[in-house]
């Protein structure tokens, strides 16, 4: 598979299935992620690859509501940073930017090893933290629920998100997203 391919490939499915997860493939995803660029190469970015079952268990109990589905998930990363970890000139904080492109990297990879590599939003951070041993300090950016995709849907997913795994939601038209030479 070819990068393009990877790219249109990579979907943010909530129907997953437990697959098999070792140390030796949160080393390759997190291989990937190191390889992503960052401002004067600070690499600000720190991740926790959960798959103990019982920690794993643990951090399904900080999900919101809609975030059910999550159980059937085979491990989760946690992507934390700091503001201080990256360069900061004037207003502009890179961390943000920089660890969301090693988080994008190793979602790819994930996806061109056939998993689905899904961030998240809705948990409670602080939980989270404390249950993975985060320091206060560090932001807990997004949590990435990893598994197998599974149809037809499973039954964690409301209506709404079993319909959702069947086509690609419609991506804005470049000619909203892009201006060439000026805004």
């Amino acid at each position: 598979m070819n990068l393009m391919e990877i790219i249109e490939n990579r979907r943010a499915y909530r129907s997953l299935q437990p697959v098999e997860i070792n140390e030796g493939l949160a080393r390759d995803l997190a291989t990937a992620a190191s390889l992503s660029p960052s401002c004067n190469n600070k690499q600000p970015w720190r991740f926790v690859f959960a798959f103990d079952t019982d920690v794993l268990e643990r951090l399904k109990g900080t999900m919101n509501k809609g975030n059910e589905w999550t159980k059937a998930d085979s491990m989760i990363i946690a992507v934390t940073s700091r503001k201080d970890m990256d360069c900061l000139i004037k207003e502009r904080e890179y961390y943000l930017f920089d660890t969301g492109m090693a988080t994008a990297f190793l979602i790819l990879r994930a996806t061109e090893l056939g998993l689905v590599a899904h961030p998240i939003a809705g948990y409670d951070e602080d939980k989270a933290k404390e249950i993975l041993g985060i320091p206060v300090d560090m932001r807990l950016i997004t949590l990435v629920n990893v598994g197998k995709h599974f149809l037809p849907a499973n039954a964690l997913l409301s209506a709404k998100q079993a319909e959702i795994e069947k086509t690609r939601p419609e991506r804005l038209p470049l000619s909203e997203i892009m201006r060439l030479n000026h805004f």
